[in-house]
């Protein structure tokens, strides 16, 4: 019989990509952070949102179609607890979507939860340090319990840790990207230059000379400086 404590391991396991190690992609994970929240915090739905730079589009997921098309929602029109948790940094206290302070605070997803079975919400922010990249979303309906503290701190451990796996592995790729890029660059300067004495030594000319034949021969034929020095390294182009 598995224990509480297994129970929960075993979804921080399965946040961290399992036992294969291999990060989840943004869409799984956030899937995954949904799929797993109701059956360990009590409560019947959860939805999840998270956009990892400032010119990212928000992704969500739900754990029933309910709390998808309530993320999406909130996505269109800016409202609802897991807007203002994203924003803000901080948890949204529990709260009753027929409320007054619900109504006054969402006007459109308030009365778009209760229509789906929903009659409260508790926000937690997936954040890194002091900043907030998404937000988990616990839905509950009138047979749940309120969420307790206990469960309340563990939701947000859960937020906190999918939002440290997601950014690690999103700062991962950018480095990655930037190696390549500068190896690209790295690369294309030493063609450049290569190219330059080929064209310097077969022609008599000055290396400033050299370069503005290439230069200008790229311009001409709109091609990259670079390819154009790789034809005259290797003998297809001659300049002089």
């Amino acid at each position: 019989m598995t224990t509480p404590a297994q129970q929960i391991a075993d979804v921080f396991v399965e946040l961290s990509g399992g036992t294969a190690g291999t990060p989840l992609e943004v869409p799984e994970l956030l899937a995954t952070l949904a799929r797993c929240s109701p059956g360990l915090l009590g409560v019947r739905a959860a939805g999840t949102v998270v956009a990892l730079d400032d010119r990212a589009e928000p992704q969500v997921a739900g754990s029933e179609d309910g709390a998808q098309l309530l993320k999406q929602a909130a996505l269109k029109w800016g409202e609802g607890p897991g807007t203002d948790s994203r924003r803000s940094g901080r948890p949204v206290p529990c709260i009753a979507f027929d409320g007054q302070v619900a109504r006054q605070r969402w006007p459109r997803y308030a009365p778009r939860a209760l229509e789906l079975g929903y009659t409260r919400a508790t926000a937690f922010p997936l954040r890194t340090g002091e900043r907030s990249v998404g937000a988990l979303v616990l839905l509950g309906s009138a047979a749940d319990a309120p969420v307790s503290e206990e469960k309340a701190a563990l939701a947000q451990s859960l937020a906190d840790f999918a939002a440290l796996t997601l950014m690690r592995d999103h700062e991962l790729h950018a480095s990655r990207a930037l190696s390549s890029q500068l190896e690209y660059a790295l690369n294309s300067r030493v063609i450049i230059e290569q190219a330059k004495g080929v064209l310097a030594n077969r022609h008599s000319l000055t290396v400033d000379r050299a370069f503005a034949l290439l230069r200008g021969h790229a311009r001409a034929q709109r091609r990259l400086l670079s390819d154009v020095a790789h034809d005259v390294v290797e003998g297809r182009l001659d300049l002089g």
